[in-house]
């Protein structure tokens, strides 16, 4: 059976408890990735409380950070999603994506409806990756590859 949470506090306490686990085992995110059998993205969201892991994925990972049954059953759960309480992100690494999504949202909105049309992109069908490349000027640079599917606007 399919179960909802209506308070994010039972999956943000998981999540404290999985990152500890993590910490401890010296594990990495692709390695839990790897033992779930998903993307490293979706498993990562799913363990910080932002998606439920099917049940064979949700066991392989309450197992690998020794987290009980307990957890195994909340793994599974449709938590309340949003991992930015109000306001505006303290974090730097989070409020950078702020700060992308304040200076290039209008700019995103306007090139997806210039070749998409009037609709939005899912956040649901979606893929997310990241990657640590090169940079030919020196350094390295991360590329984030945001993949969802396009829902047009259907007129009713």
């Amino acid at each position: 059976m399919i179960h909802a949470q209506f308070d994010p506090t039972a999956r943000q306490s998981l999540a404290n408890a999985a990152v500890d686990a993590k910490a401890r085992k010296d594990l990495s995110w692709q390695q839990i990735a790897d033992a779930a059998g998903l993307s490293v993205a979706f498993v990562t969201a799913a363990v910080l409380g932002q998606h439920p892991l099917p049940a064979a994925s949700a066991r392989a990972v309450a197992e690998l950070l020794e987290l009980g049954p307990d957890a195994e059953r909340l793994l599974q759960t449709i938590p309340m999603r949003g991992s930015i309480p109000g306001g505006i992100p303290t974090d730097p690494t989070v409020y950078r994506f702020y700060e992308m999504l304040q200076v290039y949202g209008t700019t995103l909105k306007a090139l997806v409806h210039e070749q998409c049309g009037d609709g939005i992109i899912s956040a649901i069908n979606f893929k997310l990756d990241v990657r640590k490349v090169a940079d030919p000027d020196g350094g390295e640079r991360a590329v984030i590859t945001l993949d969802g599917k396009y829902l047009p606007t259907k007129p009713f």
